[in-house]
């Protein structure tokens, strides 16, 4: 601890302007009075944006509201010497041609992947002198079995079927990313040249269709259900199927017995990195370090991107085509097109004259549902959580367990119900369902020596509270308190290693990051809002009513998740309008 100590001690009296922390990016010179394209939004999904666009010759500047590039994959340091992901915290779903074709790796981007990814430590007591059970899951299929054994043969039996299974809808759904959704208007009321074109967005959807074969109807039902209908046909342990079942409901205000379900655990598993399929890691230096690479990418070749220059408004010309947008400060910036990597309802509701859209698209973005159930706890510890059931070493070094995504209150799917359940009731849940990431398990760099950095993010927490409560400093410290004391029951003596803590409610990620009720994805992922209908229907190809205005961010199809596909699908349907201007 003595070591410890030294390493806080330093790090509390540095100064917090580090050398690491990209605060601006002010483009070089001065801003200029025109561009070809300007994007609203400095996130993930507009650098992606941005930067291909540059990369085609579109001279393209970001705004971004904020002192810090990234929007929600950000690197934040709250607490002196400890580097947080503030919000975001984990890596698996950017489109690996995004990594390639801009050239991230040299960019500065270096990955720290998982391995062991999961670990659901149990609460068993009248256990004696035994270590409580844990299942640990990775990429070795046969020690996946061997823990999944401990809780049931049968299950160890089915699960390499299981993986099989969810892979192949995975592989099936992988095209539909990269490109733009059927453009189903254009197919049956544009011209012969407009139906020719759309044909060709109906490729990924056929190799959808060939990859599923035969097995459409059962995949369909992954899609549709419940994913405790689907995982009861698999398994029998309940440790397992709630283990599972959490990345089904992650993020979203549902519950596991939520129709709709599974697609949310499918998009959670179909990622990959540096070629291992479904592998989640750490960015080195934290998620902000990978908006930092692909802002270095987009510079490279040209790209202007200003902070603290928020945009109040799109201008729009009297024959009613976007002409550039207003800054807060009453600077005019001319542009051709639009990008915003702004949610829907701030893009349409706040920043664009509504006399421009159509009273049917602004009540229908009006409506999109935005629920959220998260709040996010970054905290900063002096020594790694000793779990009862994986004590740790002597000298306290990190082990396998320690860089996992760690699932706690997640022994059985009635409790993740029940915690949703209490959310609906307007209150804070209960037992909330947590998971604990560590980065700096894997990253060092993240905290002073002996230290950690924590990411807590945890569900079920209501927007708006119930019986007249609001959600002040009292009810955010209170809800915090109980998720320790949770933690506390696996990792006896986690609360006094607490050296500081970050706690972001549904408003404040609203307030701080622009996310609509606090909701990571935007709106949700739910079916109504997925493919065809994201934002909503007929306006799901990145463009609007209003012309030269395209959505480029979580709010667009894809989805939600740091996967830059929206933003670099957005890019190539802006170019090739501009190409025909």
């Amino acid at each position: 601890m003595a070591a410890n100590g030294r390493g806080l001690r330093r790090a509390m009296s540095a100064s917090p302007c580090l050398a690491w922390r990209r605060a601006h990016w002010e483009a070089k010179g001065r801003l200029k009075p025109e561009y070809d394209a300007v994007v609203i939004g400095a996130g993930h999904n507009g650098l992606v944006a941005a930067a291909y666009l540059q990369r085609l010759g579109v001279n393209t500047a970001i705004f971004e509201r904020r002192h810090v590039i990234g929007g929600a994959a950000v690197t934040e340091e709250i607490i002196p010497g400890f580097k947080f992901s503030r919000a975001s915290y984990l890596l698996s779903l950017l489109r690996p041609r995004i990594y390639t074709d801009l050239e991230l790796k040299k960019h500065g981007l270096r990955l720290h992947l998982r391995n062991p990814y999961s670990f659901t430590p149990m609460l068993e007591e009248g256990t004696g002198s035994k270590v409580p059970r844990s299942l640990l899951l990775g990429t070795d299929m046969v020690g996946n079995q061997k823990q999944i054994a401990q809780f049931s043969q049968k299950d160890a039996k089915a699960f390499p079927k299981y993986e099989a299974f969810m892979n192949r809808l995975a592989l099936a759904i992988d095209p539909l990313l990269d490109a733009a959704p059927v453009d189903v208007e254009a197919f049956w009321r544009g011209s012969l040249l407009q139906r020719l074109k759309s044909l060709s967005t109906l490729m990924p959807l056929l190799q959808a269709g060939r990859i599923l074969g035969v097995q459409l109807p059962q995949y369909y039902q992954v899609l549709t259900a419940p994913i405790t209908k689907v995982l009861n046909q698999w398994f029998e342990s309940e440790p397992l199927k709630a283990t599972l079942a959490t990345d089904a409901v992650i993020g979203a205000m549902a519950s596991p017995h939520t129709p709709g379900s599974g697609y949310v655990l499918l998009h959670h598993v179909m990622g990959g990195l540096e070629g291992v399929q479904g592998a989640w890691g750490y960015v080195e230096g934290g998620m902000g370090a990978l908006s930092d690479a692909i802002a270095s990418s987009a510079t490279s070749h040209g790209a202007s991107i200003f902070t603290e220059k928020a945009v109040a408004k799109v201008q729009v010309s009297s024959g009613g085509r976007v002409q550039g947008v207003v800054l807060q400060d009453g600077s005019e910036v001319k542009s051709k097109v639009v990008l915003s990597n702004a949610s829907p309802q701030i893009t349409f509701l706040k920043l664009t004259p509504q006399e421009w859209l159509p009273e049917e698209f602004v009540e229908r973005i009006s409506q999109l549902d935005t629920q959220s159930p998260v709040t996010k706890i970054n905290v900063a510890v002096n020594r790694l959580p000793n779990f009862l059931a994986a004590p740790n070493a002597a000298r306290g070094q990190p082990m396998p367990h320690h860089q996992c995504s760690i699932h706690l209150n997640c022994e059985d799917t009635a409790l993740l119900h029940q915690a949703f359940e209490d959310a609906l009731d307007g209150r804070p849940s209960h037992r909330p369902m947590i998971e604990l990431c560590i980065p700096s398990s894997l990253d060092p760099t993240l905290a002073p020596p002996g230290c950690h950095v924590i990411s807590l993010f945890t569900q079920y927490t209501p927007y708006t509270l119930a019986g007249g409560k609001v959600w002040d400093e009292q009810e955010k410290n209170a809800y915090a308190d109980k998720v320790f004391d949770c933690i506390e029951a696996y990792a006896p003596g986690f609360k006094a290693s607490v050296v500081g803590r970050d706690i972001l409610i549904p408003p404040d990620l609203e307030r701080i990051f622009g996310l609509p009720g606090g909701n990571i994805f935007h709106c949700a992922m739910g079916l109504d809002q997925l493919y065809f209908s994201r934002p909503v229907p007929l306006h799901a190809g990145y463009r609007c009513p209003l012309q030269g205005l395209y959505l480029c961010g979580s709010g667009a199809h894809p989805g939600g998740g740091v996967m830059g596909a929206a933003g670099r699908n957005a890019a190539h349907v802006v170019f090739g309008d501009l190409k025909s201007m």
